[in-house]
């Protein structure tokens, strides 16, 4: 399935995301008390409750709005690699990486020791993302997808084995988007307002793997720890009239700014931080395409 409903999602948790990422950003955050030395079991019953109730009521919401429209059919599997030049696989990884992290900081948050909150939170990423996929199976409109089952892994295991290796999240996935002109051709797959094209128009949506430099660097090092270099893919020409549009890859290269390590007293501008870098900061970007162009665009987002 397209990943429209997750990425949906991931903004909405990513706000509790932000709240507990302006207190701790790292496992170091255990020192200054956000995150408890022991199990706080009031503080676990109430992270269970409110994932179940998430869950319960997401995994509802898919069942009776939207595959509400497509007849139910036996379990079955569906081959789709090969569409949406792979931009809906991007959106997968996006979600099941901030989905994981959202996990990880809550059960952190309830004294959870820090290897087993890693592993729970990247597993429940993981098998929502699964019961997603399941529906799907049993769509006659969609079908079981391995493709999104392999970016659904790759999310997890992004956040995870960054996690175990250096408490710190060196390379972030952030998403850019802009307005395109494909809509108007196609507005009930690209979207008719702003707000769906957004979520719909993988034309305008560029994912990014933004790594962090100074992280790799001597501690002592006076290089900006905020500043960070990207690589994005993006897609043109989906969901178009083919013999009008040309379909095409995008790569591109840029820098970025991981606003966690922007340095600050205030809560308030570290949630704020915490949340708004899940989105990439606009800078001037190299851009090569599989048409063979290079382009440069003096600002990208």
């Amino acid at each position: 399935m397209v990943n429209q409903t997750s990425l949906r999602l991931v903004f909405i948790m990513a706000f509790f995301c932000s709240v507990l990422n302006s207190n701790g950003q790292q496992d170091t955050a255990t020192h200054n008390g956000f995150f408890p030395d022991t199990l706080n079991k009031k503080r676990l019953t109430g992270v269970i409750i409110a994932q179940s109730a998430v869950y319960a009521g997401a995994i509802t919401g898919l069942s009776a709005l939207y595959y509400k429209d497509y007849k139910r059919s036996s379990f079955y599997f569906y081959n789709d690699n090969d569409s949406w030049l792979q931009m809906d696989k991007m959106g997968h990884v996006f979600a099941s990486y901030y989905l994981s992290q959202v996990m990880h900081l809550s059960y952190r948050w309830a004294g959870v020791e820090r290897r087993k909150a890693i592993l729970f939170g990247s597993l429940l990423s993981y098998t929502f993302q699964l019961n997603i996929e399941i529906l799907d199976g049993i769509s006659s409109k969609w079908g079981f997808s391995w493709g999104d089952i392999a970016a659904n892994t790759a999310g997890c295991l992004l956040f995870a084995g960054q996690q175990l290796a250096w408490d710190e999240q060196r390379f972030v996935v952030k998403y850019s988007w802009h307005p395109t002109d494909y809509p108007q051709y196609n507005p009930n797959i690209l979207g008719s307002t702003v707000l769906e094209n957004l979520w719909e128009d993988y034309n305008g949506m560029t994912f990014w793997l933004s790594g962090n430099i100074s992280s790799f660097l001597p501690e002592k090092s006076k290089f900006p720890k905020w500043l960070n270099v990207a690589i994005g893919y993006g897609g043109e020409g989906l969901a178009a009239n083919t013999d009008q549009f040309l379909q095409y890859r995008q790569f591109f290269f840029s820098l970025d700014v991981d606003l966690n390590r922007i340095p600050t007293r205030s809560k308030s501008l570290k949630a704020l931080f915490a949340l708004l870098n899940l989105l990439k900061i606009p800078f001037p970007a190299i851009e090569y395409n599989t048409l063979g162009q290079f382009r440069f665009h003096y600002i990208y987002f």
